[in-house]
């Protein structure tokens, strides 16, 4: 069965104190303590903060934010704020790869339509689900900034531009192969 990601948002009365040393490894704490470094004040290094755990643990739980907002001396609501903002930030876990498609006026204008298509069918997905095998994530885009190559989608951080169906079954059997999965299988 395909995951839905659902909205959660920090509850402002139901902050828990949280020691972040007792929830971030090391190696985490010690990236964070590097950025801090480089800002005024320890809140401005929120977005890196996130996503130093983020990329240790591909999303950022209540538990992660609270122990960030405590490393960083700030309340878990206004780090909520920010975490919530940025929609590359993931307040609910995803898959191993994330595609983001992008949706603004120029993709559409460029197949949108039947790229987003292909992309549900071929996953057996919908925005916002992951594959049942936790694979694959697929999110909507605003704008990814490439409207001169549009359409366009992000992959794990990395643009793909000038889509079509064809680089669409690439890309994806790509992953397949990244993942060790065998042809038939569902991605």
């Amino acid at each position: 069965m395909n995951k839905t990601i659902p909205i959660t948002l920090i509850d402002p009365q139901a902050e828990v104190p949280v020691d972040y040393r007792e929830v971030l490894s090391q190696v985490e704490i010690s990236a964070i303590e590097h950025e801090c470094a480089l800002y005024e004040s320890r809140p401005a290094a929120a977005i890196d903060a996130l996503q130093i755990v983020q990329r240790e643990r591909r999303w950022i739980s209540d538990e992660s934010l609270y122990a960030i907002a405590d490393m960083l001396g700030m309340s878990a609501t206004e780090l909520e704020g920010i975490a919530t903002f940025y929609n590359l930030i993931y307040r609910q876990p995803v898959g191993q790869h994330v595609i983001h498609l992008c949706n603004s006026i120029t993709c559409w204008l460029h197949d949108y339509q039947s790229i987003a298509e292909h992309l549900r069918q071929t996953l057996n997905i919908e925005f916002g689900q992951t594959t049942a095998d936790g694979n694959i994530t697929l999110l909507p885009n605003v704008c990814l900034g490439c409207c001169d190559k549009a359409p366009a989608l992000m992959l794990d951080g990395e643009l793909v531009e000038s889509l079509d169906i064809n680089a669409i079954d690439k890309l994806l059997q790509g992953l397949k192969g990244m993942n060790g999965m065998k042809g038939g299988e569902n991605v």
